[in-house]
């Protein structure tokens, strides 16, 4: 795993730069499935809290729609995809984290492979929230009304081939055999990973493998 934290001080710094009396940022960090949002995250919002920051993070995923509506749906075997997740919802959520009062969020239990409501509390101190997920910068609908709406975002590039080597260890964690875990990544992950790269908007900073940090135009 690279180090992180010639990223995570750029991004701190961004960060309290920006920091207003009163002021929730809601700082997006996006990319493909595999490409590290939430491990950046994490690492982001310890140090901020570490700094006496008030932090939270928001995963996207706590949106999943449940199996059976995706199964009644025709959709389960496209679990991650965009129209497997309840956009309008998300994006509610999205815009009462702007007022500095306190939200309740669902998140996704992966073991479990379903989304949790009522899980999460977004405190009303908390000064800024980092929300990661797939299609936080997304070019179609409504995931492109995102966009606006984020104090700061952030995107991770990973080249597709090291994006597949991660989707397909992913699924080997989870105790699929090397045939399944390659068969799944290839039906579903790989192309909506495919898909987030070729329809990404622009961020206002792009991190890459190497450690290097872009601000796009």
């Amino acid at each position: 795993m690279p180090d992180l934290t010639p990223q995570i001080n750029i991004l701190a710094e961004r960060v309290h730069a920006m920091r207003g009396e009163g002021r929730r940022l809601l700082v997006a960090v996006a990319g493909a499935p595999g490409s590290g949002k939430s491990t950046l995250a994490e690492e982001l919002s310890r140090r901020l809290n570490a700094q006496k920051c008030v932090t939270r993070v928001v995963p996207m995923d706590g949106f999943h729609l449940d199996n059976d509506v995706l199964g009644a749906r025709g959709l389960l075997a496209r679990k991650g995809a965009p129209e497997t997740f309840d956009s309008a919802g998300f994006l509610h959520l999205v815009q009462r984290l702007r007022e500095r009062t306190e939200v309740i969020a669902p998140v996704f239990d992966r073991a479990r492979d379903l989304a949790v409501a009522g899980a999460q509390v977004i405190p009303a101190e908390a000064e800024v929230v980092l929300i990661e997920g797939n299609y936080l910068l997304f070019d179609a609908p409504p995931w492109f009304n995102l966009a606006p709406i984020w104090s700061l975002s952030v995107r991770l590039e990973v080249p597709l081939q090291d994006l597949r080597a991660r989707l397909i260890q992913r699924w080997l964690k989870l105790g699929h055999t090397s045939a399944t875990a390659t068969r799944r990544a290839e039906a579903n992950d790989i192309p909506n990973a495919e898909a987030v790269v070729a329809r990404a908007l622009p961020a206002d900073i792009v991190l890459t493998p190497d450690g290097q940090t872009v601000d796009e135009p």
